[in-house]
């Protein structure tokens, strides 16, 4: 994935956003809303960036919060699979700290957490990734970011949501999309009852793209 990609998604994303809110046409599956890429999109994938994030290279211990696993599939408006596209995620770390140079809180990064990771879909569109239960940024609820590079089609970012999380009340982001479809952007995130792992959610991505 070239920097000239990553930039010009960040760039199209604001024009992007007030048509992921049209409705599908019938028989079509309802198209998952977009959303800001926000300011802490890394201008550069650090070097770790695999799809397990509560581990960084070099470190011995994992990172702080909740270890997750999040997973899911990425479809096109009629339920096809999107396998072989690239998924990115993002958030801050338990510490409610990104990993981006202009992010300047005040609690200390958790140097076990990656911050950002990717991966390709597989086989049925299915992709993974191992993360911590998101945490809250000031002024935000917890959530966290993910972009989309589908082939010959536009970059599509949004924001995933801790579903019944308090704070989703009074997140003007959150509150942006259409009361009926904020379950299109929202997960449980379900106790396992293991102890590595505490926590699962599964979250599915309809893409606005017309199969050739």
């Amino acid at each position: 994935m070239s920097n000239l990609t990553r930039r010009r998604f960040l760039r199209n994303t604001a024009g992007l956003l007030a048509a992921s809110y049209l409705p599908a046409t019938t028989g079509e599956l309802t198209l998952t809303p977009r959303q800001p890429a926000g300011p802490f999109y890394p201008p550069e994938p650090p070097l770790d960036d695999d799809n397990d994030l509560t581990r960084v290279r070099g470190q011995a211990q994992p990172a702080q919060g909740q270890i997750t696993d999040l997973g899911g599939r990425i479809l096109d408006r009629n339920g096809k699979s999107l396998d072989g596209v690239r998924i990115e995620i993002w958030q801050c770390d338990a510490n409610g700290r990104y990993r981006h140079p202009r992010e300047n809180g005040q609690r200390a990064l958790d140097p076990n957490f990656q911050g950002f990771g990717h991966t390709l879909t597989a086989h049925g569109g299915n992709y993974r990734f191992r993360t911590i239960r998101p945490h809250p940024y000031p002024g935000r609820t917890p959530h966290i970011h993910v972009a989309v590079y589908p082939e010959g089609a536009e970059p599509f970012v949004t924001q995933l949501y801790v579903a019944d999380e308090p704070r989703n009340a009074d997140d003007f982001l959150f509150q942006r999309v259409p009361e009926a479809l904020r379950h299109l952007v929202t997960s449980e995130f379900r106790p396992t009852g293991k102890e590595d792992v505490k926590l699962v959610a599964n979250w599915d991505i309809v893409l606005g793209i017309t199969p050739a």
